[in-house]
C-alpha cells in the first residue's frame, strides 16, 4: 500500500485490521512509511498488525497493489507486468492513462465499477465513501453558516431553525438529510427518482417533486437523463424553492457523463445573503453554475458557493477504514485459501464489471474502442518532431532562345526528364514528410 502522491488525497488503502486479515490469507503485507499518517494510523500500528513498513520502491515487487486513486505514469514505471492495481480508476475522460496501464502489462481494476448486488455490498466503495461526503457537506455547510442551524428558544428571543435542501436523495443525499436533521435544521429534498420519496420522508424530511415528472429511475439505482421537457418542470419547481432556502447541497451525478446543472446563475441571485451551497459534484463539472473546483466563491449578492475536491478525503480517518475494508474484501474473492495463491476467475461477475485492464489489453468494454485512439494521441505527442524537410529553391524563369536551337534541344529529352526527376524530388518528400 503506497502513500498517495496526490497532495489533496489524506486516505490510506489499508487499516490494521485489513493488514491482519490479508496477513492471514498469506499475503506479506508491506506499507509505505507515512501512508496512514493523515488518516491517523502510525507506522507502528500496522507494524503490530503484521505488516512491514517499505519504501516507494517497494510497490515494483508486489504482486497486489492496493491505492486510493488510479496510478501516475511515474509510479507505472516501476510496477512489474501482471501486477495487480485495485483503486478507484475514475477512466471516463482519462481514456489516456487506461490505454497506459494496459501498455504497462498490469491488471487493473476499477472499484467504482462494483455492481451495485447483494455479494458486493461490502465492497462500494461508492456507497461507502459517499455516505462520509454527505455528512461532511453539512458539517462544511454550518460551518460557513453564520448562524445556528437548530430553532433556539431563549428568554432573550427565539433563533429560528435553518432550511436545508438537499437536492438528489443517493447514498450521499441522504445521510445528509440525516445530518442536518440531527442538528436542528429543517430539511426539504428532492430527486428525480420516485422511489427516493419514502427513503427522504422516512428521515424526517419533506420530499418535493413535480407532477410533470413521474420518474426517471435508471440502470444501477441511478437516474437517467431528463428530457427537455422534464429539466424545464424540475428547474421550475427548484428556482421557486430554492429561494428561500439557507442552505442547499447538491449530489447529482450520471455515471461517465458531466455532472448535470442543477442550479443557475438566477437561483443562486434570488437567495439570501449569507446562504450556502455546497455542491459535490464539482469535480465532474459541478451541478451550480459559478461553482469552482477547490473554491469557496462568494456571489455579488452574498452567497457562498463550496466546491471542495474530494470531500471523502476531509473524513479521512474514516474513510480510510471503510475503503480499505472495501478492497479486503473485493481482493479476497481472488485468493485461493487453500494454496493460499492469487487465483483470479475470469467468469465472475465482479471481476467482469471491474477489470480495466490485463495481459496489456483494455478489456472493459467501455473502453475498448476509445483506449486505442487515446494511445496512438499519446505515442504521437510524446514521438520527437521530424525536422521539416527543405523545400527546393524556386526555379528561374526560362530565357528565351534562337530558333535554330530548338531542335538540337529537342534531341535530348533524356537528359532534359532526369534534370527534371532530380529538381522534383524534395517537394514529394516536403509534402509526405510531416510539414503539412
Amino acid at each position: 500500500m503506497p502513500k498517495e502522491i496526490d497532495v489533496t488525497e489524506g486516505r490510506v488503502a489499508a487499516s490494521p485490521d485489513t493488514v491482519k486479515r490479508l496477513a492471514g490469507l498469506g499475503f506479506d503485507v508491506v506499507v509505505e512509511a507515512g501512508a496512514g499518517t493523515r488518516s491517523r494510523i502510525v507506522d507502528s500500528e500496522f507494524e503490530k498488525a503484521g505488516a512491514k513498513i517499505g519504501k516507494t520502491a517497494d510497490a515494483g515487487k508486489a504482486d497486489v497493489v492496493l491505492k486510493l486513486r488510479r496510478p501516475t505514469a511515474a509510479e507505472l514505471k516501476t510496477y512489474k507486468k501482471g501486477t495487480l492495481v485495485i483503486a478507484t480508476m475514475d477512466p471516463y475522460g482519462n481514456e489516456g492513462d487506461v490505454a497506459a496501464m494496459a501498455d504497462a502489462g498490469v491488471t487493473a481494476f476499477a472499484m467504482e465499477f462494483m455492481p451495485r448486488i447483494t455479494r458486493a455490498q461490502s465492497m462500494d466503495i461508492l456507497s461507502s465513501q459517499a455516505n462520509l461526503a454527505g455528512y461532511r457537506a453539512v458539517i462544511d455547510a454550518a460551518a460557513e453558516f453564520d448562524r445556528a442551524l437548530p430553532m433556539m428558544m431563549t428568554a432573550a428571543g427565539t433563533v429560528p431553525a435553518a432550511k436545508v435542501f438537499v437536492m438528489g436523495a443517493g447514498v450521499a443525499g441522504l445521510q445528509a438529510i440525516a445530518t442536518a436533521r440531527r442538528l436542528g435544521a429543517v430539511v426539504t429534498a428532492t430527486d428525480v427518482r420516485a422511489a427516493a420519496g419514502e427513503q427522504v420522508q422516512s428521515l424526517g424530511a419533506k420530499f418535493i417533486m413535480t407532477e410533470a415528472l413521474k420518474d426517471a429511475s435508471g440502470e444501477g439505482g441511478y437516474a437517467r437523463e431528463l428530457t427537455d421537457d422534464e429539466k424545464k418542470a424540475q428547474a421550475a419547481l427548484v428556482a421557486d424553492h430554492i429561494a428561500k432556502q439557507d442552505i442547499v447541497i447538491t449530489t447529482a451525478l450520471i455515471p461517465g457523463r458531466p455532472a448535470p446543472k442543477l442550479v443557475s446563475a438566477d437561483m443562486v441571485k434570488s437567495m439570501k445573503p449569507g446562504s450556502v451551497i455546497i455542491d459535490l459534484a464539482v469535480e465532474r463539472g459541478g451541478n451550480v453554475e459559478g461553482a469552482k473546483a477547490g473554491e469557496v466563491v462568494t456571489t455579488a449578492n452574498g452567497v457562498k458557493i463550496v466546491g471542495h475536491l474530494n470531500v471523502p478525503g476531509r473524513v479521512a480517518a474514516s474513510a480510510s477504514l471503510l475503503y480499505a475494508k472495501n478492497l479486503y474484501t473485493f481482493l479476497e474473492t481472488m485468493v485461493d485459501k487453500e494454496k493460499k495463491v492469487l487465483a483470479i476467475n475470469m467468469d465472475d461477475e465482479l471481476v467482469k464489471a471491474t477489470m480495466l485492464t490485463h495481459e496489456g489489453k483494455v478489456v472493459h468494454p467501455n473502453f475498448v474502442d476509445s483506449a486505442k485512439p487515446a494511445a496512438k494521441a499519446a505515442t504521437a505527442k510524446s514521438a520527437p518532431k521530424k525536422p521539416a524537410a527543405k523545400k527546393p529553391a524556386p526555379k528561374k524563369p526560362a530565357t528565351s532562345k534562337p530558333a535554330a536551337k530548338t531542335a538540337a534541344a529537342a534531341k535530348k529529352p533524356a537528359a532534359a526528364s532526369a534534370s527534371s526527376k532530380s529538381s522534383e524530388a524534395k517537394p514529394a518528400a516536403s509534402e509526405s514528410g510531416g510539414e503539412s
